[in-house]
């Protein structure tokens, strides 16, 4: 008995092979043709020029899907050649049926609408050939009538198989446009994600290691002469290099999905409150900072929160690395009503701020870039350049959404 799989197996079979299985089809209806020619009453002459006709009909039924419009037309000139030679309406001519339904599914709409025509026309030609005598004419009508409704429904099928394909079709390209339209959104998530983790990474990286480069040097100085402040700078150094690491396996751990048995250390992002310890981290470092908070503390949205910390991370690196000797800084952090204003000074040379800020120096302008597309993202504005008389000024407008 056969198995669901074997009946499987053998309809994928005959999709692979569709022109073998009209062909079956096109043999049986030759075959039944050529029966009805053998046992019908016709002349010797209609029963010779029969056997091409339903040669040809059979011809129509195994090349339908191959070439369909051909086809019709060979279909067609079967059935005049059949009112010609006198062969009446047989079993064969069901390929004319077949082929009006094939065109209607795979052809185009001027040649469905020609197989439509044809198919509403065929009856009633038939019928003024080989009309029946002992009926009226209405009689007559109402049979041309009646034959021609197999053909329309044919037609019909064949349409509507048609439109439900082209639908099917439309969805499928839809679906593929969308899935490509996802992935170039992904993309542009991905390059967006990654660009961020870079910023975070060069605020870490350039603030903690100037951080401690400045502690190292100070040690070495005073390494003979001071031993107590040379412990003091290596724990300093210590404690940011920690600090630093932590902060590095956040960022990473975001571009890692975490293995098994795999423990993400992750810290959370800094926020407005730690720019306090920032600052005593600056000053541990010998950068004298004045620090300020004008304004009543509020909850603000966690992008303005890390942007401000950033910010001021960036600004007191950049003092730092280019301010040159004995220069000192101030952080204010004003709330306003609408908005967290940050104002970042030094007394520095302006010289090599302003070569830093044109791309030049270390770092090739890219923590000034990277403030402007931090204060971009939340919506603010960033005003950097030299003060009059030396310095540098970094100043900054954050706007505060009310946090839902």
């Amino acid at each position: 008995m056969p198995t669901l799989g074997d009946v499987q197996r053998l309809y994928e079979f005959l999709r692979r092979h569709p022109t073998g299985v009209d062909t079956f089809w096109a043999v049986l209806l030759v075959a039944s043709g050529f029966l009805w020619l053998v046992e019908a009453s016709l002349g010797r002459g209609s029963r010779v020029a029969g056997v091409p006709i339903v040669l040809a009909l059979g011809a129509t039924v195994a090349l339908r899907r191959r070439a369909p419009e051909k086809m019709l037309v060979l279909a067609i000139l079967c059935g005049l050649a059949q009112m010609a030679a006198n062969v009446q309406p047989n079993v064969a001519d069901f390929a004319m049926l077949v082929i009006v339904y094939t065109v209607a599914v795979t052809s185009s709409r001027p040649a469905s609408r020609f197989a439509l025509g044809v198919a509403i026309s065929a009856a009633p030609l038939a019928t003024l050939r080989w009309p029946h005598s002992q009926q009226g004419w209405w009689e007559d009508v109402v049979s041309a009538v009646f034959v021609s409704i197999p053909f329309v429904l044919a037609w019909v099928l064949g349409d509507s198989i048609r439109t439900r394909r082209a639908y099917y079709a439309q969805l499928e390209e839809r679906a593929a446009r969308l899935e490509k339209e996802r992935e170039a959104q992904s993309k542009v998530a991905v390059a967006a994600e990654r660009a961020r983790i870079a910023r975070e990474l060069h605020d870490v990286v350039a603030h903690n290691v100037s951080v401690m480069v400045v502690q190292a040097d100070g040690a070495a100085y005073v390494l003979d002469s001071s031993p107590d402040q040379t412990r003091q700078a290596l724990e300093t150094i210590s404690g940011t290099g920690r600090q630093a690491l932590a902060e590095m396996r956040r960022l990473l751990g975001v571009l890692r999905t975490g293995e098994p048995g795999e423990e993400n250390d992750y810290v959370p992002q800094p926020d407005v409150e730690q720019i306090d310890e920032l600052v005593e981290q600056v000053r541990g470092a010998g950068l004298p900072v004045d620090f300020k908070v004008v304004g009543s503390p509020r909850q603000l949205p966690s992008g303005v929160e890390l942007t401000a910390y950033r910010i001021v991370q960036e600004a007191l690196t950049n003092t730092r690395k280019h301010g040159g000797p004995d220069v000192g800084a101030s952080v204010r952090l004003t709330y306003f009503d609408d908005g967290l204003g940050l104002l970042v000074e030094d007394d520095g040379r302006g010289a090599q701020r302003e070569m830093y800020e044109d791309g030049g120096a270390d770092g090739s302008g890219h923590g000034l870039i990277g403030m402007r597309e931090r204060v971009g993202m939340v919506g603010g504005t960033l005003d950097a350049g030299p003060r009059p008389g030396g310095g540098f000024r970094i100043s900054a407008l954050l706007p505060l959404k009310p946090v839902r």
